[in-house]
């Protein structure tokens, strides 16, 4: 029983981390806002060459959207392989990248700013 409480408090942190800061949130909300610009722009403008907005999504990605798309291709797949795959890799991309972020704010922010850097008192 407490193997499951181990990971559930590790979904937890997890979770916390990904969307319970600001640095997480703010970093999300830019890439919705950019996804929600590249939809608009894809469904209702209409361009006389290709439209270019769309790699806007892959900048707010990178680099981890590029590792995923690497490794795809070393997989034997082509141009990145098929469209579900390239959209899953910028989710988990963005979510992985959302997790560092409020990890390194964690870290920064010092969550444990009461203990002391040496335990031992030297």
């Amino acid at each position: 029983m407490s193997h499951q409480v181990t990971h559930k408090q590790r979904l937890r942190e997890v979770a916390r981390l990904t969307f319970g800061n600001t640095a997480s949130r703010i970093y999300l909300g830019l890439v919705l806002a950019v996804a929600v610009f590249v939809a608009v722009d894809t469904m209702y403008v209409s361009h006389d060459d290709a439209s270019l907005a769309g790699v806007w999504v892959f900048f707010l990605a990178a680099p981890t959207v590029f590792a995923f798309l690497i490794g795809s291709s070393i997989a034997g797949a082509d141009a990145g392989g098929p469209a579900w795959f390239v959209y899953l890799a910028l989710v988990v991309s963005v979510l992985v990248q959302a997790c560092a972020l409020g990890w390194f704010s964690q870290l920064f922010r010092g969550k444990h700013r009461g203990r002391s850097a040496h335990p031992q008192g030297t």
